[in-house]
């Protein structure tokens, strides 16, 4: 039997995870998830002022173990100080996130982030998201509950 000659549309995320991935992979991130989801990890003050840039890992010397990388932050310059004093702190977070020691050293370099308008909308509204998680008695899981909730209020947000 025959192939059809026509060519079928692949998913977008099955296409864009291909090339971000490798784009992550190159930056020394084993996993995307650290960039996308910055601010559930170390917090939204945290966040708020820093963006991951890569991981500089050093090479194990004759075949020992990997030691732990470098996590190479972008700041803002006047936050710099703050975020060098919560070094500790945020590797402390990525690794419990990644489930392994990954990371040993924060470095920083101060240049603006690059999200820009990002920044005023990490707001939460907890109240709102409250008044819709009323609206969803029908949903038995509580995790689903509270996850559409967030995104409700996340909408709903001006």
């Amino acid at each position: 039997m025959n192939k059809s000659s026509r060519s079928f549309a692949k998913p977008l995320r099955d296409v864009a995870a291909k090339v971000v991935g490798e784009s992550f992979t190159r930056q020394g991130f084993a996993s995307a998830e650290l960039v996308t989801r910055w601010t559930e990890i170390v917090g939204v003050e945290i966040a708020a002022h820093s963006e991951p840039i890569r991981i500089q890992w050093t090479r194990p010397a004759d075949g020992g173990e990997r030691e732990p990388g470098t996590l190479v932050l972008r700041v803002e310059g006047p936050a710099a100080i703050e975020i060098q004093h919560l070094a500790n702190v945020i590797c402390e977070r990525v690794n419990q996130f990644l489930g392994w020691r990954a990371v040993a050293r924060v470095a920083l370099r101060q240049a603006p982030l690059r999200r820009g308008e990002r920044k005023a909308s990490l707001g939460f509204d907890s109240a709102a998201a409250a008044r819709i998680a009323e609206t969803l008695a029908a949903i038995g899981d509580d995790d689903l509950k509270a996850a559409l909730a967030r995104l409700g209020a996340a909408i709903k947000r001006p």
